[in-house]
């Protein structure tokens, strides 16, 4: 193909498609697209100037962005042991590739590409990419795409071997990881009938109902309709509230009024339920017991969403920034919960062009600028470090002057995965002239190391966790998933149990193991070269 564009995006598709193709469940994804810029760079197809560049900048800043609301303050706080494992996989990988490396004399560059491969993780490789040559990325794309395809299969192996391998009970785990207080955290209406002579005619927003921690009256029947309280409303015997609430809390309120009912009157279910992003510094980072939305905000909280997983939260679940919150309430309890979160439609909904714009030009200039070290030569952070730093400090302040860190979730996906898919598109085309010969002279190696650089992390890293940190065996499968970056990996787990405890520990550990791969990718490729 004579036109670049037109290879460019021949490339991209049949890599998209060539991703899709699944086997027990496990697929290639965007990486597809490495493997066909490999094949069309053996045939000495070239693309458009620079669009790797564009789409690696892209990419990392979109990595940011996601991970900073959230990087930062899994360190800072509880998640401390799960954000210990990340670096302790990222750690056993990067000093295992070290010694591979040099006991079997292979380059810096190819030794790079197969820890990222083996890793699952392209932030690395882009940040590889940065302190190589020509030459030396093409061979850092070989080694990538020999050690990917066991980097992917071999995690979601490997984490369903050892459990059945060691005789884990996951059922077992899954109760011993629930937290005790689920089952009264658990969200209930509920239709009473009042039966107390003691209440008849008292006020129901002075009663002591309203002094219950996580359960209040929301609505009253009236007719065949159930409609919202007013502050004059008051108790008669035989009348049928609305109850909102936590299971313990109602079944007290229940015994303090009367009756449950079993009766379902018609409500309007439509306004009574929304999903809100929180944005408000004030109010990240507290968890649901300190925050007690029910007593404090008239709200109960069902489900939070984070890094693109939705689980079912307690009252030691933390609000993090940028979760999406179901909220389920009276429409003026809402809206001031939304106020009070930050939730703001358009930051959600919609792009700020000129902040992504500003944004990623700031990345780039501070990637850019020289860092001076000890004794050494001034370093710069590169397009993969400048814009992932600025994406992170934005993506966890919210905003910094003009430039707003916030990108709707759809958008930022889509962009981030366009960003992906020309990275690997152009650096694939460079590494597909060098991939027989490489090939040829290590042969079966370098497949080799990166079975062992994908097994040999879980295998050190799963007796440390269970044993040290004392981690429950499905939180540390969890992290594990997280540190290896392991999505595929982290479904084949909760396909075998309801707990929430994998879900949130990969969601602690993913961003950790994220950034710190992209820093000890670059250490690597300086300390062999």
């Amino acid at each position: 193909m004579s036109n670049p564009l037109i290879a460019l995006f021949v490339i991209i598709g049949s890599g998209l498609l060539l991703g899709q193709i699944s086997i027990k469940g496990v697929n290639l994804g965007s990486s597809g697209v490495l493997f066909t810029a490999l094949l069309a760079g053996h045939f000495q197809y070239g693309l458009p100037t620079a669009i790797g560049s564009v789409g690696l900048v892209l990419f990392v800043y979109c990595v940011g962005i996601g991970a900073g609301g959230r990087f930062f303050s899994a360190i800072a706080r509880e998640g401390s042991q799960l954000a210990l494992l990340a670096l302790l996989i990222v750690v056993i990988g990067t000093a295992l590739a070290y010694g591979l490396a040099l006991a079997l004399d292979i380059p810096a560059d190819l030794a790079a590409g197969i820890f990222a491969g083996s890793l699952t993780s392209t932030p690395a490789l882009a940040a590889a990419s940065e302190s190589l040559s020509n030459v030396g990325e093409s061979a850092l794309v070989i080694g990538y795409g020999i050690a990917y395809p066991f980097g992917v299969a071999g995690v979601v192996i490997v984490i369903q071997v050892l459990p059945k391998f060691l005789k884990w009970d996951l059922k077992k785990a899954a109760a011993e990881a629930k937290d005790p207080r689920e089952t009264e955290a658990r969200v209930e209406n509920v239709l009473v009938e009042v039966t107390n002579p003691n209440l008849e005619g008292k006020r129901i927003s002075e009663s002591g109902l309203a002094q219950f921690n996580a359960c209040q009256a929301s609505r009253v029947q009236r007719g065949e309709k159930l409609e919202p309280l007013s502050y004059d409303d008051t108790f008669h015997v035989g009348q049928r509230l609305m109850l909102v609430g936590l299971t313990k809390e109602i079944g007290i309120a229940i015994d303090y009024l009367g009756k449950r009912c079993d009766q379902s009157p018609l409500r309007d279910v439509e306004n009574e339920k929304r999903e809100l992003a929180v944005t408000s510094k004030d109010f990240a980072g507290k968890n649901l017991r300190d925050i007690a939305p029910l007593k404090n905000h008239g709200v109960v909280i069902t489900r939070v969403s984070r890094l693109g997983l939705t689980f079912v939260p307690n009252a030691s679940t933390v609000i993090e920034n940028h979760d999406v919150l179901t909220v389920v309430g009276r429409p003026e309890a809402i809206k001031g919960f939304s106020e009070t979160v930050g939730h703001r439609s358009n930051s959600v909904d919609e792009t700020d062009l000129l902040s992504l714009s500003l944004g990623l030009a700031l990345g780039i200039i501070v990637g850019l600028i020289p860092v001076k070290l000890p004794g050494g030569s001034p370093l710069t952070l590169g397009l993969a470090g400048g814009p992932l730093i600025t994406g992170l400090v934005l993506g966890h302040f919210g905003r910094v002057g003009r430039i707003v860190g916030h990108i709707p979730r759809p958008t930022r996906m889509l962009l981030q995965e366009f960003g992906l898919v020309l990275f690997l598109a152009d650096a694939g085309v460079k590494g597909g002239g060098a991939l027989v010969a490489t090939l040829q002279e290590y042969g079966f190696v370098l497949f080799g190391m990166g079975v062992v650089l994908t097994v040999a992390p879980i295998a050190i890293a799963l007796p440390i966790a269970t044993k040290f940190f004392k981690m429950n065996i499905l939180q540390a499968l969890g992290g594990i998933c997280g540190g290896m970056t392991s999505t595929p990996a982290l479904g084949a787990i909760t396909a075998k149990t309801d707990s929430q405890a994998p879900v949130v520990s990969y969601a602690t550990a993913y961003p950790i193991a994220l950034i710190m791969m992209t820093v000890f990718a670059k250490l690597l490729v300086s300390t062999l070269s």
